[in-house]
């Protein structure tokens, strides 16, 4: 009896070891990999802001707060960011996400799922600047289809009397400034790639008509919109335009703009045009920074109630100082002074958490004009639309300009 006592207490000895010992190497194992899962603040901003957003966005889709899958401009903008950092790491996670992003918005007979183009919404072409890379990679003959199909978009949409593409259809003779975002770049690509640069006088002329009804004569600066007609309520009665220079408006514009000329040919004559504009603007908005180097909301009311230096407008204008300089665009002072308000963009914006993620603070919510009900467009309603943490185009427009800068 004393023996087979003994040799329980010693098999229960045995047991709670094991489980003491399996414990600890558990705790260490997770220990472990929770150290692993933290993102190092070794790498670049570039990749720390990548590796974050693959983390809190698994899907590309689910950028912006997003429930459900959509063809929207605004994953096409972070993700032009990821194919960018494709091509500079070789790193295929990256590319990866792009693809699984488009292969979830698209049907085996190559058609956008939920794509209609009566819409005529210039904003769905965005997207599509991701498929000439991955269609020349992949050879998937899908990618190239929705390509023709975007572009045959171009074909119908309507447009003002001048010739202006509106931002859609439910927008009557209306240009909206992001809309040169939206279309330029992957209208040059197209023509430049597949017709001959048959269509560059075309998109030169875009930019012509913002230059010439939608540029503040005052401040030489961009409003976000213009209507020919004048007849909707936001429209100033003399010039169309809408009422505020927002701050993103001009840097959707100045994004326009570079990335627009990473295609057009220099030979061609609107080349130097399509430049000297970039200089004219560059130029103007450098002028309505922040002491410590950031744009506000409304760009050219810095001193206005309310007003606060806002994260996209910031990075987008960045990202284009750094490119325009890179390539030979402006001046390479403009790299300089995109330096400097890099690292004010940091301070002023960025948190990282105890998972070593990037977050970029108070991002301007996402505004447009007309609608039901009714948005009048006004200053007012630039600083009420509420800002929030780690918006779409705040994280894009980060990621974009550390890429340039190799930060």
């Amino acid at each position: 009896m004393e023996k087979s006592l003994s040799t329980t207490v010693n098999f229960t000895k045995v047991v709670l070891l094991f489980l003491l010992i399996f414990n600890s190497n558990l705790k260490a194992q997770n220990h472990s990999d929770s150290e692993n899962s933290v993102i190092s603040y070794d790498l670049k901003w570039s990749e720390r802001t990548a590796l974050s957003i693959l983390n809190k966005y698994p899907k590309a889709w689910q950028l912006d707060g997003n429930d459900r899958p959509k063809w929207d401009y605004k994953m096409g903008f972070v993700l032009s960011g990821f194919e960018k950092l494709y091509q500079k790491t070789n790193d295929k996670k990256y590319l990866n996400y792009i693809k699984d992003y488009v292969d979830g918005m698209i049907d085996s007979t190559g058609n956008i799922k939920k794509y209609d183009i009566k819409e005529y919404n210039i904003d769905y072409l965005n997207p599509g600047k991701l498929l000439f890379n991955l269609y020349d990679i992949t050879k998937d003959s899908r990618y190239l289809e929705i390509i023709g199909k975007l572009r045959n978009q171009l074909e119908t949409q309507p447009r003002t009397a001048s010739g202006g593409f509106w931002h859609k259809q439910i927008y009557p003779n209306q240009m909206w400034i992001d809309g040169l975002y939206m279309a330029e770049p992957f209208y040059t690509q197209f023509t430049v790639k597949y017709e001959k640069g048959k269509s560059l006088d075309d998109i030169a002329k875009q930019f012509e008509l913002v230059q010439k009804h939608i540029v503040d004569k005052k401040t030489v600066l961009v409003y976000q919109a213009w209507d020919e007609s004048k007849e909707i309520g936001w429209a100033d009665k003399q010039t169309g335009t809408s009422p505020t220079i927002w701050g993103r408006g001009i840097g959707w514009y100045m994004v326009a703009l570079v990335e627009t000329l990473d295609y057009f040919p220099k030979s061609h004559p609107k080349y130097k045009v399509l430049v000297g504009y970039l200089n004219q603007i560059a130029k103007n908005v450098n002028q309505y920074k922040s002491e410590s180097g950031l744009w506000y909301q409304v760009a050219d009311k810095t001193e206005l109630y309310g007003n606060y230096v806002e994260p996209s407008a910031s990075g987008m204008i960045i990202y284009a100082f750094a490119k325009g300089a890179n390539k030979g665009y402006l001046s390479a002072s403009y790299k300089s002074t995109a330096k400097k308000s890099f690292e004010s963009f940091v301070k002023e914006f960025v948190k990282v958490d105890k998972k070593g993620e990037v977050n970029i603070l108070n991002v301007s919510s996402n505004v447009v004009l007309g609608g039901k009900p009714f948005r009048d467009g006004t200053n007012q309603y630039y600083l009420t639309s509420k800002p929030k943490d780690n918006g779409a185009i705040g994280l894009g427009a980060f990621l974009l300009a550390s890429i340039e800068l190799d930060k």
